[in-house]
């Protein structure tokens, strides 16, 4: 595993997570301010995701990775939503968005195929944004704490049901705060 002076690079990168998620709960951090902390420490570190994903750590950490990549990008391009003048800047960071929500659910398929497709839930979640219903899913992992992924990708859909995961029906995410909470 990578590793950063003493500490890996997971279990440095976890430890961060960890103290921006309890600001973010404490109200001390936005949702915004909290993805660009997340996206500063990846900038800072210089860290790059894992090749070759064998083992539930560096499938989290290529997860975390991802999302925090593709929301910070979308961010950007929302910024340049309705400008004529910047379109292209719209275009690009929305492709980069889209590239980095790809790879994050290839992480999510690592994952799953780590953990045998055993002992986990998915199933749409309740969205504020109409735009979300009935196509944000949420996947647990019931053996591992805060294990809550989310996903659109219609592929990576079709796959938990094959697997007999997905549930058809709608529920509260377990993180149904941060998830409606907009942060553009």
């Amino acid at each position: 595993m990578k590793t950063l002076g003493e500490k890996s690079l997971f279990e440095d990168f976890f430890e961060h997570r960890a103290f921006l998620i309890m600001q973010y709960t404490n109200g001390d951090l936005t949702k915004r301010e909290f993805l660009r902390k997340n996206f500063d420490y990846l900038i800072l570190k210089n860290t790059k995701p894992y090749i070759k994903v064998d083992s539930y750590e560096k499938g989290m950490y290529n997860y975390q990775y991802y999302n925090v990549m593709a929301k910070y990008y979308r961010s950007l391009s929302r910024e340049f939503y309705n400008s004529k003048k910047h379109s292209r800047y719209y275009n690009h960071y929305l492709n980069l968005a889209n590239k980095y929500y790809h790879e994050k659910d290839r992480s999510v398929l690592s994952i799953l195929k780590i953990e045998n497709f055993e002992n986990m839930d998915a199933y749409f979640i309740k969205c504020k944004s109409k735009a979300l219903r009935n196509e944000l899913y949420e996947i647990v992992l019931n053996d591992h704490q805060m294990a809550i992924f989310h996903s659109k990708a219609k592929w990576l859909l079709d796959i938990l049901i094959e697997e007999n995961i997905f549930e058809e029906t709608t529920k509260k995410s377990l993180i149904d705060s941060y998830i409606n909470e907009k942060y553009y």
